[in-house]
């Protein structure tokens, strides 16, 4: 079967993960585009088990401050600076501060088992998982501090 590469490059688009996997993924669906997506999930959710123990040494410290009356303060961690640089990592810290801002949540572990306010069938944690399948490396919520007037 042929793959062509606007299919490889949409795929690559959605779940950010390289063009071979995308390619490989195609192939293993018979083309539909789908079942490859959902493919690239499954292996790179795999991949997030086993990033989960490594040390994530370097870190992001995140503002956001919603309608001048609840400000957050985030600390997202990660193994490099290079990925703590990147769109997705801080994407992630931005939506995550959001998160906390209209949930309020007392801990990190009550933030991770929150539905996620932008699309309640996910879990925060979940959405940390989807970028540190995209990113390749261990990410973790460290801690956060909310205030509200």
């Amino acid at each position: 079967m042929s793959i062509d590469a606007v299919n490889v490059q949409k795929l690559r688009d959605l779940c950010g993960a390289g063009v071979m996997e995308c390619k490989r993924a195609l192939l293993e669906a018979d083309g539909d585009f789908d079942r490859a997506a959902q493919i690239i999930k499954e292996k790179g959710l795999n991949k997030f088990e086993k990033r989960a123990g490594r040390e994530t040494g370097a870190g992001l410290i995140h503002s956001y401050v919603h309608a001048g009356k609840i400000g957050v303060i985030l600390d997202l961690r990660a193994e490099t600076d290079f990925v703590v640089r990147s769109d997705p990592f801080k994407g992630l810290a931005h939506e995550l501060a959001m998160q906390i801002a209209a949930s309020a949540p007392a801990n990190v572990e009550e933030l991770l088992k929150q539905p996620y306010i932008k699309d309640e069938s996910r879990m925060v944690q979940d959405l940390i998982k989807e970028v540190v399948a995209q990113v390749g490396e261990n990410i973790r919520v460290n801690n956060f501090s909310r205030l509200e007037v």
